[in-house]
């Protein structure tokens, strides 16, 4: 039947295809009957929508249906106008929430009509019609739809300075992304890639973010309803900082600032001297650089990890204050600071966790990050913050760091629990944290599923079948029909033997001179299980077969392992046959991906085997074809990387995969 505004009704079809959505709507009823839209159509902003959200919007769907069916429409305003989408507000409804209604009303001319409860509502039911658009086209299916979050703050942090920092197109694309699936806060973690003024000792060579980048990026993210949030290091995790003549005085160890460069003592040893008379100046100033490029009054001081903290300086300068009371103290003047100008601090909280007595004297105006990424986490630590009526958000993690294929499970493990003890003990929001660590090996386009899951738990915690959010992972990500390819990329992640963080451990237990370095070797005896002391006594090479013994038994599945590493490259390429244009770009990090993690676990049995840890003999032709495969392995990975990423420190990766081909070559262990 023809419509007077130009939509048909369809007949039903013979089968109701399934409708991937992320997050799932919480009250969704489909109804008989599908609508096709016009081929020239109309989207029509009631006269309460703001108009720079309605223009908003109505591109970001204009653009959608372009993108999905070819079609191009038109935009307006009023009640004079007929359109086909409808956007509007509705006081009946409350903050975040939206209705929308994809109907055919025979009383009435057909239409997809969507109402927020506030603009942000209107916003999120917008995307929700994206969705659909994305995966029917131009034949939308009967329904309403009534949803809101159960997290009113959803957020995504993401590291661009542990060694790879993002193009700005990059971003751009990330934050579209975002948008797409509902987050409204993401949060740039910063230690030294920002090109602050009068830090160029410690920002040359990185590839840093500009001033003026930030400030357009903080615009664009404004349009699509996200809150750029600043996030820097201004305690520890000063690593790159405290190496450089101009500031090393301001670390507990100055006098280790001309050690051989670490990716394990970067995440060690970093921390500033707050007994330092300059101490609080400099972090200040940090906070002073940063904040004004952003409209947000929220601003994350960090405070996470000050492992050295009354170890070194600060208790050589004669203090009698016990860390607690100085990592209190310190804390105390950076929120001072921030409220003095009208602004909200928020700070990581596992220091505080660890010495509870500092959660008392820490100010109440202010937001604890409770970052927790073990995926069997428990609520303990999420109840005691709540216990002392501070305003938290629960932090879990994409895991995907130190590792070029993300551990999927790990992260739907980590993510929907903690996301559950998020609600209830009165968690205010909830963050996904998207680290990089060691040099960032992980390629940033491995954290879809964790987003995706993220996504899914902040906004229904509740909502916890993971096969249905797999299979809708699937659909609306990688655009695959098979329900093949995600199973594939969890087989491929979980088949690791001789991980990238396996090694940098091995290969920075020499100091650089030749002899053990005594740090890595106290970090892994003391934190990987297996791993067996070492007397005062001992090289780097004895330490090296030491953390070789530890894997042993991943490194005798080195066959095994690669049988199933091999079995989901194919299994993915069979998947990606039938998916979109832009998930088959995906798809050649994560082939790429399973093709250079087959040659770490190759190149842990080599090593295993010459330090008779596995049984055999070093075999120097396949060592050379080995060298000669990580070699052109990595030029196509840095091709990959340039396309996301700016040059960075991907050095430093180079210079450990060229390091270990170089070994192979000699024929030597150490």
């Amino acid at each position: 039947m023809s419509l007077d505004n130009g939509i048909d009704a369809v007949a039903d079809p013979p089968r109701e295809p399934p409708l991937a959505l992320i997050p799932r709507p919480i009250h969704m009823q489909r109804d008989r009957g599908q609508l096709l839209l016009p081929v020239v159509g109309r989207i029509v902003c009631g006269a309460a929508v703001d108009k720079e959200l309605g223009s908003v919007l109505s591109d970001q769907l204009i653009d959608t249906i372009q993108q999905a069916t070819g079609m191009v429409w038109d935009h307006s305003r009023g009640q004079a106008w007929n359109g086909t989408i409808g956007l509007d507000l509705d006081q009946k409804l409350g903050p975040q929430e939206y209705l929308l209604r994809i109907a055919d009303q025979r009383d009435r001319r057909p239409i997809v009509d969507i109402r927020g409860g506030d603009g942000q509502g209107l916003r999120l039911g917008v995307q929700t019609l994206r969705q659909i658009v994305m995966q029917c086209g131009p034949v939308l299916p009967a329904l309403r739809i009534q949803d809101r979050p159960a997290y009113p703050t959803r957020i995504y942090s993401l590291d661009v300075t542990r060694g790879r920092v993002p193009t700005m197109d990059w971003l751009l694309h990330w934050a579209d992304i975002l948008a797409l699936y509902k987050f409204n806060q993401l949060q740039l973690y910063i230690e030294h890639t920002m090109a602050f003024p009068g830090m160029s000792e410690a920002w040359r060579g990185t590839s840093p973010l500009k001033p003026g980048q930030i400030t357009d990026f903080d615009d664009y993210c404004a349009r699509l309803g996200i809150e750029l949030v600043p996030s820097i290091s201004t305690f520890g995790h000063h690593y790159t900082n405290l190496r450089t003549r101009g500031f090393r005085d301001l670390g507990e160890f100055p006098e280790q600032a001309d050690r051989p460069y670490s990716f394990i003592e970067r995440q060690e040893h970093h921390t500033i001297n707050v007994n330092h008379p300059q101490a609080l100046d400099f972090s200040t100033e940090l906070i002073d650089a940063y904040a004004p490029l952003m409209r947000t009054r929220n601003f994350n001081i960090g405070g996470d990890e000050t492992f050295d903290l009354g170890k070194g300086r600060s208790r050589q300068d004669g203090s009698s204050k016990e860390p607690a009371d100085m990592y209190a103290d310190y804390m105390i003047g950076l929120c001072d600071h921030l409220h003095a100008q009208g602004r909200h601090p928020m700070f990581w909280c596992d220091v505080a966790v660890s010495m509870p007595r500092v959660l008392d004297r820490l100010p109440k105006d202010c937001t604890l990050l409770n970052w927790l990424y073990d995926p069997q986490v428990g609520p303990e630590k999420v109840a005691l913050v709540a216990s002392t009526g501070a305003r938290q958000i629960v932090c879990s993690a994409v895991h995907a760091w130190n590792l070029l294929l993300p551990r999927i499970d790990d992260a739907w493990n980590n993510i929907s629990r903690l996301s559950r003890y998020g609600i209830q003990y009165g968690a205010v929001g909830a963050m996904v944290t998207d680290w990089g660590d060691y040099g960032h090996i992980n390629d940033p386009r491995m954290s879809l599923p964790g987003m995706a899951y993220a996504a899914q738990c902040f906004w229904n915690p509740n909502d916890d079948n993971r096969d249905r959010v797999d299979r809708d992972l699937g659909l609306l990500i990688y655009g695959d029909a098979t329900g093949d390819y995600l199973p594939a990329l969890i087989q491929a992640g979980s088949s690791s033997v001789f991980g990238w963080d396996d090694m940098v451990r091995y290969w920075e237990l020499d100091d650089g001179h030749g002899g053990l370095n005594q740090d890595v070797a106290h970090f892994l005896v003391s934190t990987l299980p297996g791993m067996p002391g070492l007397d005062s006594s001992a090289d780097a090479c004895e330490a090296r077969r030491s953390l070789l013994m530890a894997l042993r038994i991943r490194l005798e599945q080195v066959d095994q392992r690669d049988a199933l590493l091999l079995d989901a490259a194919v299994r993915m390429g069979r998947a990606a046959v039938g998916c979109r244009s832009d998930a088959r770009r995906t798809l050649q990090a994560q082939l790429m991906a399973v093709h250079g993690q087959r040659l770490f676990n190759a190149l842990g049995r080599s090593l295993a085997v010459r330090h008779n840890v596995l049984p055999g003999a070093p075999d120097a032709r396949a060592d050379r074809d080995l060298a000669d495969a990580l070699e052109i392995w990595f030029e196509s990975y840095a091709k990959l990387w340039r396309q996301v990423s700016r040059e960075s420190e991907l050095g430093r990766i180079a210079s450990i995969v060229w390091g270990f081909a170089d070994m192979l070559r000699r024929g030597t262990n150490c």
